[in-house]
C-alpha cells in the first residue's frame, strides 16, 4: 500500500509506530548533516527528518535531492518532535525516515504552493491544478462538498426525489442568451444548453413526482462579474399542491438547517418584505439588512420645509437621504472622495449633498447658501439623525436616484466594516411585479419568466394596468445577495396562453417554443411552484466571501475563458463541415 496514514493524522499517541506516508514535498531544509522535509497531502502536513546518525547513507542522499512538489513515499518511525509546531495538528511529532521512494519528480512550480502565494490570479487560474494544492482553495472545495451534501441529506429526508433533466434542449427566447450546440444528424438545427431546468421540473410535477430536486449545471451566455459564471450550479426544486406559504416554509427550513449545520448559527425567523418596500427603503430588491442606513425620503413630501430656489431639488422627482451614524467627523477630503465615487460612470450621479450634525448640536451642510439651520434640523428629525451623524442626500429621477444611493449605502457599509462575514441576515422579498417594461423592445417582459403566476385576483389587471400586476414570486436574500428565487407557476393552458399573448408571443410562436408544456397542461397539471438556489453564491456567502470563483474547482475568467485548457477554441474545419456550419476563409 502507498500509505498507512495521511499527513494530517498522526499525533503524540502514535509515537514509536511504524508508518508509511505519501504526498508532495512542501519544502525542504538541508543542514548538511540533517534534512527536514514537510510532506503535504489533502489532509495536512507532516514533518520528516533524515540525519546522518540514524538514516542510511542511500536514503540520506535521496533526501538531499528532493525538490518542491516532488511526489514521494516514505516509511519510518513516529518520534517526538524537539521543536514543536503548535500551528499544525501534527506539530508534536515527526517521522524518522528509514525508506524513501521517489514516485514522481516535478519542475519548479510557477508560484509558491503556500497559503499566502506569490502567484497572481491569472497565473493561478492557468495552473489551477497547482492552485488546488494550496490549503485555502482546497478547503473551499471541501466546504462546497459539505454544503452540497447537507442540502442533499436535508431534502431527501423531507421527501424530495432527485431527478436528472436533459442538458441538450431547445432554445427559448426569454431570459439571457443561450449557449447553442449544432446537431450533426439534424442539419441546420441546434440544441441549447439549459439556463435552468424550468420546464422539465414543471413536467415532472405533471408526471406526479410531487417533490423534486436536483443539483444541476446551468448555462447563460452573458457578461461576467465576480459572482457570475457562464456555467453555474443550481439547487433546483419544485413541489406540487402548494401555495406560496408552503414554499417559503419549506426552504426557510433548508436555509436554517444549512446555517446551523455549516456555520453554527441559529435564526428563529426570516423577516419578509415586499418588493415595493425594499425599493423604497433600500433602493434595490436584495437589501443587506445587517445594518441600518434606511432611505429617508425628503421629497416629494417635504412637509413644512419645502425648498424654494435650489434647482437640484426643484426639478427632482425624488430627494432622498441616508443617515450615517458617527460620521459627522468626516473630513472634507473624505467627503470629496465619496462625491468622486458616486460620480464614477458605474454609478452615474451628478453629485452628493451632505449635512453634518455636529457633536455640539449645530448643523453644517454643503447647501448652507440655500437652507438655514432650522430646515436642516427638520431634515435631521425626519431621518432620526443625532449629534455626531452625517446625512448624505441625492436627488433626481426616482428609480435612478434610488439605485445610486443604494450603491453608496453598500460602499459606506464596506468602508465602515458593517458587512461582517460571520453575521447572517436572511430576508424574503415577495410580491414582485409580474412584468417589467423594456425600453429597447418597447414592450413588457416577464420579470422572472413567462411561467410565473400572477397573485390571486390580479389577472384581470393585465388588460388595464399591466405594470401594476404583482407576481406570485419570491426571492430569498442573504447578506445583500439573492441566493434563491422562485414562484408559484401557471398550471392551466388558458392562463398560460394568455400570459404568452401579453408578452408579445403570437399563437404560432408560443406553440413552436412551448407547445410541449401547453399540451402537458391538458392532462391534469396540479398547482405547483418551486425555487432555485444559486449553489456557487450560497457556498461563497456561507464561507464568508462573495466571490464565487474561489469555490469552483475550474472557473472561467472575466472574459468567459478557461485559461488552463485554453477554451473556447477553434475547431477543425472537418468538424465544422460535419456540423453543416459554413466555414469562412479570411485572407
Amino acid at each position: 500500500m502507498y500509505r498507512t496514514h495521511n499527513n494530517g493524522q498522526l499525533r503524540a499517541a502514535d509515537i514509536n509506530k511504524q508508518v508509511t506516508l505519501a504526498g508532495w514535498v512542501q519544502k525542504t531544509r538541508n543542514k548538511g548533516f540533517m534534512v527536514w522535509v514537510d510532506l503535504r497531502d489533502r489532509y495536512g502536513i507532516t514533518q520528516l527528518i533524515f540525519d546522518e546518525e540514524r538514516t542510511s547513507k542511500e536514503v540520506m542522499e535521496k533526501a538531499t535531492k528532493l525538490g518542491r512538489e516532488f511526489v514521494i513515499q516514505i516509511t519510518g518511525t513516529v518520534i517526538e518532535r524537539e521543536s514543536k509546531n503548535p500551528n499544525i495538528p501534527t506539530g508534536d511529532v515527526e517521522i524518522l525516515v528509514s525508506e524513501l521512494n521517489l514516485l514522481n519528480d516535478s519542475i519548479t512550480p510557477p508560484f509558491t504552493i503556500e497559503d499566502e502565494t506569490d502567484g497572481g490570479e491569472d497565473l493561478r487560474m492557468k495552473y489551477r491544478y497547482l492552485d488546488i494544492r494550496r490549503k485555502p482553495v482546497r478547503e473551499n472545495l471541501i466546504f462546497r462538498s459539505k454544503v452540497a451534501m447537507a442540502v442533499r441529506n436535508y431534502l431527501s429526508n423531507e421527501g424530495f426525489i432527485e431527478v436528472e433533466t436533459p442538458y441538450l434542449i431547445k432554445s427559448t427566447p426569454e431570459g439571457a442568451r443561450d449557449f447553442v450546440v449544432p446537431s450533426r444528424m439534424n442539419e441546420g438545427q441546434f440544441y441549447a444548453l439549459p439556463q435552468s431546468p424550468q420546464t422539465f421540473k414543471q413536467l415532472l410535477m405533471v408526471g406526479g413526482m410531487d417533490k423534486y430536486f436536483q443539483i444541476v449545471k446551468c448555462f447563460r451566455d452573458e457578461d461576467l462579474r465576480a459572482d457570475r459564471q457562464p456555467e453555474f450550479t443550481q439547487i433546483d426544486c419544485e413541489m406540487a399542491f402548494v401555495e406560496q406559504e408552503d414554499i417559503l416554509n419549506a426552504f426557510e427550513g433548508l436555509t436554517k438547517h444549512l446555517l446551523k449545520e455549516i456555520n453554527g448559527v441559529e435564526i428563529a425567523q426570516f423577516p419578509r418584505m415586499t418588493y415595493d418596500e425594499a425599493m423604497e427603503k433600500y433602493g434595490n430588491d436584495k437589501p443587506d439588512i445587517r445594518f441600518g442606513m434606511e432611505f429617508c425620503p425628503l421629497a416629494p413630501e417635504w412637509g413644512t420645509f419645502e425648498p424654494k430656489g435650489f434647482p437640484v431639488f426643484d426639478v427632482a422627482e425624488l430627494v432622498v437621504a441616508i443617515n450615517v451614524e458617527g460620521c459627522a467627523k468626516y473630513t472634507r477630503k473624505q467627503i470629496d472622495a465619496l462625491i468622486d465615487w458616486v460620480k464614477r460612470p458605474q454609478i452615474g450621479a451628478t453629485g452628493l449633498i451632505w449635512v453634518k450634525y455636529n457633536e455640539d448640536g449645530t448643523l453644517k451642510s454643503s447647501i448652507d447658501k440655500f437652507f438655514g439651520e432650522k430646515t436642516l434640523k427638520q431634515w435631521a428629525e425626519k431621518c432620526n439623525s443625532k449629534p455626531g451623524d452625517l446625512m448624505l442626500i441625492m436627488a433626481g429621477q426616482k428609480n435612478k436616484t434610488r439605485t445610486q444611493l443604494s450603491a453608496l449605502r453598500m460602499h459606506l457599509a464596506e468602508q465602515l466594516g458593517l458587512r461582517k462575514n460571520n453575521e447572517f441576515a436572511p430576508l424574503w422579498v415577495v410580491d414582485f411585479p409580474l412584468l417589467e417594461w423594456d425600453e429597447d423592445t418597447n414592450r413588457y417582459h416577464a420579470m422572472h419568466h413567462p411561467f410565473t403566476s400572477p397573485k390571486p385576483g390580479q389577472l384581470e389587471l393585465l388588460d388595464t394596468n399591466p405594470g401594476d400586476v404583482k407576481a406570485n414570486a419570491y426571492d430569498l436574500v442573504l447578506n445583500g445577495n439573492e441566493i434563491g428565487g422562485g414562484s408559484i407557476r401557471i398550471h392551466d393552458k388558458k392562463t398560460q396562453a394568455l400570459m404568452f399573448d401579453y408578452l408579445g408571443f403570437t399563437t404560432e410562436e408560443a406553440k413552436a417554443q412551448f407547445g410541449f408544456l401547453m399540451d402537458a397542461f391538458q392532462y391534469g397539471a396540479p398547482p405547483h411552484g418551486g425555487i432555485a438556489f444559486g449553489l456557487d453564491r450560497l457556498v461563497a456567502i456561507l464561507g464568508g466571501q462573495e466571490t464565487i470563483r474561489d469555490f469552483i474547482a475550474f472557473p472561467k475568467n472575466n472574459a468567459g475563458r478557461d485559461v488552463m485548457i485554453d477554451a473556447p477554441a477553434k475547431i477543425d474545419e472537418t468538424q465544422l463541415e460535419e456540423l453543416h456550419l459554413k466555414v469562412e476563409i479570411k485572407s
